[in-house]
């Protein structure tokens, strides 16, 4: 998700309103600085829970109401209270950061999902308060996109995600094409990874284009912003295609050529809607 897991965050956009600017920034320092305490080097576990658990206590503050103890929350609560922005997805954030804390590996697809639920979906449920959008069709569309997003970013980072002693691919989805371990500490490529990876990108791909439709839904800048996304994480499956899944030596990511083509495909998308209005 432009940085590490939050760079759906489209805090230097040209296409973000500058009356929301403020707020997408300080939802951003929020989520990025608790991502990097549950991500914090050689800090103990306990250490670390203990700071996202004070970061908890510091949400309880803003829905009491009550004054905040540091700049960001300060900033934070503004958001919140000029906003009207529900608080539970901030909740969840700090629920999957907490998780990243304590488990390395996922057994199913489904308890990989509902991490994604957590740490990717809210992204998307504050946008949509933001922009007065967040009715349930929307919800479901953006929770689409922001799940496939996370799963992009993980197969797009299997290799960075071991050095952390991560693995999010499912283990029953490796077992099944008989991959183990060894293959990403080796940085194995074979006819087995690559089987499984071409599952898991089809996967993610076929979520991604479940939840476009809210790219064609929205109007304006968030509209454009949204379809740039989508075709940005479908931009990225299509090179780990081409590196033939060896994001080991090969990390897929976008380049200036890239841009212009999802440019000229979020054009694509503005056209067919037009069209299928002109024609309703």
């Amino acid at each position: 998700m432009p940085i590490d897991h939050y760079e759906n965050f489209p805090v230097a956009s040209l296409l973000l309103p500058a009356r929301l600017r403020p707020a997408v920034e300080s939802l951003y320092a929020f989520a990025r600085s608790a991502d990097d305490l549950a991500d914090e080097g050689d800090s103990p576990r306990e250490q670390r829970l203990h700071s996202l658990t004070a970061y908890e206590a510091a949400l309880d503050r803003i829905e009491n109401r009550q004054p905040a103890q540091s700049p960001m929350f300060a900033l934070l609560t503004k958001t919140v209270i000029d906003h009207r922005l529900p608080v539970q997805p901030m909740r969840d954030l700090l629920s999957a950061f907490k998780q990243d804390v304590v488990k390395t590996r996922y057994q199913t697809f489904d308890s990989l999902l509902d991490y994604c639920r957590r740490s990717a979906n809210p992204v998307g449920h504050l946008m949509l308060h933001l922009y007065r959008a967040a009715t349930p069709d929307n919800v479901r569309d953006s929770d689409a996109i922001c799940t496939a997003l996370q799963l992009i970013n993980f197969w797009q980072d299997v290799a960075i995600d071991w050095k952390k002693q991560r693995i999010y691919l499912p283990l029953d989805d490796m077992a099944r094409h008989a991959v183990d371990e060894r293959h990403i500490d080796e940085g194995r490529v074979d006819s087995n990874w690559r089987s499984l990876m071409k599952f898991e990108v089809e996967r993610a791909r076929s979520l991604m284009l479940s939840g476009a439709p809210l790219a064609l839904r929205l109007p304006g800048r968030i509209g454009w912003e949204l379809r740039l996304i989508v075709q940005g994480g479908l931009r990225i499956l299509d090179r780990l295609e081409a590196v033939e899944y060896d994001m080991f030596r090969q990390r897929p990511k976008l380049r200036s050529r890239d841009w212009m083509v999802m440019g000229i495909r979020a054009c694509r998308m503005k056209i067919s809607l037009s069209t299928m209005q002109q024609v309703g």
